[in-house]
């Protein structure tokens, strides 16, 4: 699902699955099409896709009023949760800072608790934890855990140089940012709460979903 704000890095495209159903939120349209990628929904207002990419566009289309009460990004993943089980949410990270904050937030939101989430933010990758997941890198990676909408509480982890067991979390604490990779892959589980998993530069560097 392409989101607008600033254009994210060619390589974020060795991430989406192939043959995966593409979703732009808006102005995400022109940034699937310089990826490579055709959209088989649009969704939004319109008011920011140039029309160069409007006029390209041959999948659907769901508008919304100018006037709606939520975000391109929020309407594109109520979309995208209707169709998937993983969702991959690429951009969204620049332009203003609301809205970067805004969409931080909103992933964390119940709606898509089954859902996976991933966001390949800029060069950043940050994955969604409501109960456990493996994250993949080198030895010396930073890893950041972020709490969102509120404590994450019971948070253990294996593989990073400070770990941590059945911690708390607390919202507006720093406790779990520049953490590091000691080996391949490593373990987080939080037992109540949600976390973001932010492994700066992954998205250039990392492993692909291919």
């Amino acid at each position: 699902m392409f989101a607008g704000g600033d254009p994210p890095p060619v390589q974020s495209a060795r991430w989406i699955p192939k043959g995966t159903f593409v979703i732009a939120a808006d102005s995400g349209l022109d940034h699937a099409h310089r990826l490579g990628f055709e959209a088989d929904l649009l969704v939004g207002d319109l008011d920011s896709v140039s029309l160069g990419a409007s006029d390209r566009h041959q999948g659907e289309v769901e508008q919304h009023s100018e006037h709606k009460d939520y975000t391109d990004l929020e309407l594109a993943l109520e979309a995208a949760n209707r169709r998937a089980r993983t969702v991959v949410v690429v951009g969204g990270h620049g332009g203003r800072l609301d809205h970067l904050l805004a969409n931080a937030e909103l992933l964390a939101d119940h709606r898509w608790t089954g859902t996976d989430l991933i966001w390949l933010a800029g060069e950043d990758l940050a994955t969604l934890v409501r109960h456990q997941t493996t994250l993949h890198g080198k030895p010396g990676d930073l890893v950041s855990l972020v709490p969102l909408a509120g404590h994450a509480i019971g948070v253990t982890t294996t593989g990073l140089k400070w770990p941590l067991e059945n911690a708390t979390l607390a919202a507006g604490s720093t406790r779990g940012v520049s953490n590091r990779l000691i080996e391949t892959t490593a373990q987080v589980t939080v037992r109540q709460g949600v976390l973001l998993a932010v492994q700066p530069g992954a998205v250039s560097t990392g492993p692909t979903l291919l």
